[in-house]
């Protein structure tokens, strides 16, 4: 992967760039918001990585700026504000990750890896089906065997996820991540409720069940044979 760092701390900027290429990533260094927007502008990367506070222009006007002008690189904020309002705030602004200061490198490989294989912003496919389970992301709308199923955004997010991953088994934590941008556990079955409420919608007086639950690993639904 080509990969941006935007990073004014030295000593942070140089740990990150050795690592990457140790595994063999090519790294472009900024150290100011100013430099990052260049060369964000001017060269092609797979991922960005940009701290929030930045000497001349912050990270969220940063990557605010680079969606305005259509560039869709996917954008992983590394920084020490660590709030969820302060999360809320950068994936708002066209962030699509966040991981807070300090952090594991290995936890920052996994995600920059994710980021890569996700769809690039705008592309994403406009429907996704399973079996009769279709999902029309641009309308909004769920239908199975032609019967439109109401869903609360939640539970449209959940069944998106599920069905991005169909075939794989999604954990609990991925759940909180994807769905709820918790990187936390919150001590409840928030997850739980809301895949039996789920279930109970796309699966009750449809015949044949689609989440299957893995006891102690997660769930996952499986494209029909």
């Amino acid at each position: 992967m080509k990969i941006l760092v935007i990073e004014d701390d030295s000593s942070t900027a140089a740990y990150i760039g050795r690592g990457l290429k140790e595994q063999g990533h090519v790294v472009d260094h900024a150290a100011t918001g100013r430099d990052g927007l260049f060369l964000a502008g001017g060269e092609h990367y797979d991922v960005i990585v940009v701290d929030r506070v930045l000497p001349g222009c912050d990270g969220i006007g940063l990557v605010r700026t680079l969606r305005t002008t259509g560039i869709k690189t996917p954008v992983l904020f590394l920084t020490t504000l660590g709030r969820i309002d302060d999360r809320v705030e950068g994936l708002e602004a066209g962030g699509d990750d966040y991981l807070v200061k300090p952090f594991a490198f290995s936890e920052l490989l996994a995600r920059l890896a994710a980021l890569t294989r996700r769809p690039p912003l705008g592309e994403a496919a406009p429907v996704l089906c399973v079996g009769d389970l279709v999902m029309d992301l641009k309308a909004r709308s769920v239908t199975r065997r032609g019967e439109t199923i109401a869903l609360q955004p939640k539970e449209f997010q959940l069944l998106e996820y599920l069905l991005r991953n169909v075939g794989r088994v999604v954990t609990r934590t991925m759940l909180l991540e994807h769905v709820w941008d918790f990187h936390f556990d919150p001590r409840t079955n928030i997850v739980e409720t809301h895949v039996t409420r789920l279930r109970a919608k796309i699966e009750r007086g449809h015949g044949e069940r689609l989440i299957e639950t893995l006891r102690g690993i997660g769930y996952v639904i499986r494209a029909p044979s």
